[in-house]
């Protein structure tokens, strides 16, 4: 009787030897995936804080008196700059539903937060004899 197609013990080798080939192409696909995956997020974080930075200057500009007009902007840099993911999506939140004390308490929060004091100081320093 005719066998149609590989013997049993040949299809077991050939399989045996596109196994780790297989292996390698599956490792090489799913990483080429999570990096275009994390190219993604990384874009959809980039455009979320460029978002945010509205709330935040209203924020600042809102509820934080103290702080010279001048000294907005490179606030809300530095606010933007040391916000975490979840930090991002309150003030998305309050993009949509306005500033509440939320988005306050996140902002002080953030300034309270050394590498933030830091970028404020040094992206402040030239602006220091323009109040007034």
């Amino acid at each position: 009787m005719p066998v149609i197609g590989p013997s049993l013990p040949f299809a077991a080798t050939q399989t045996r030897q596109r196994g780790p080939y297989l292996s390698v192409c599956g490792a090489l696909v799913m990483a080429m995936g999570l990096s275009a995956c994390n190219e993604a997020s990384l874009r959809v974080d980039a455009i979320a804080r460029e978002g945010a930075k509205g709330v935040v200057t209203e924020t600042i500009a809102t509820r934080f008196p103290q702080v010279p007009k001048q000294l907005i902007t490179p606030f809300t840099d530095c606010i933007i700059d040391n916000a975490d993911a979840n930090e991002v999506r309150v003030f998305a939140k309050s993009a949509v539903i306005g500033v509440d004390d939320t988005t306050v308490a996140t902002v002080r929060a953030i300034l309270a937060r050394p590498e933030t004091v830091h970028c404020v100081s040094q992206n402040s320093l030239g602006m220091a004899g323009s109040f007034g």
